[in-house]
């Protein structure tokens, strides 16, 4: 089992920055990905950026440049550094791990962050 808690989440003006943060407690073994989703009011959860095991990263061409996954594998955290906000950018906010668990891949969610940017 994979235990996630999010951090980070507010109410920011329009340019302004914020950390997401997601820490992990469980097992770590077999970890494929790590990544944040959002879902915004009215619309389907998706994929804002993950970071494979092996470190190469993935972003949503919406947020490219502007936010920046990394993970501390010491602390078992993953962060969502976020730039220049915008209000599109309010949504609530979920880290995610995948993990291998024999021939299945398991897929975990935190509780949920809410991020608004409004000024």
């Amino acid at each position: 089992q994979v235990q996630l808690v999010e951090s980070g989440g507010g109410l920011v003006q329009p340019g302004e920055s914020l950390t997401l943060s997601c820490a992990s407690s469980g097992s770590t073994l077999n970890i494929v990905s790590r990544g944040w989703y959002r879902q915004a009011p009215g619309k389907q959860r998706e994929l804002v950026a993950n970071i494979l095991s092996g470190g190469s990263t993935n972003y949503a061409r919406s947020v490219k440049g502007r936010f920046t996954i990394s993970r501390d594998n010491a602390k078992n955290t993953v962060n969502l550094q976020m730039v220049s906000l915008k209000s599109k950018t309010t949504a609530v906010y979920y880290c995610s791990t995948v993990r291998l668990h024999g021939p299945q891949l398991q897929n975990y969610w935190s509780q949920g962050d809410r991020v608004t940017v409004s000024s």
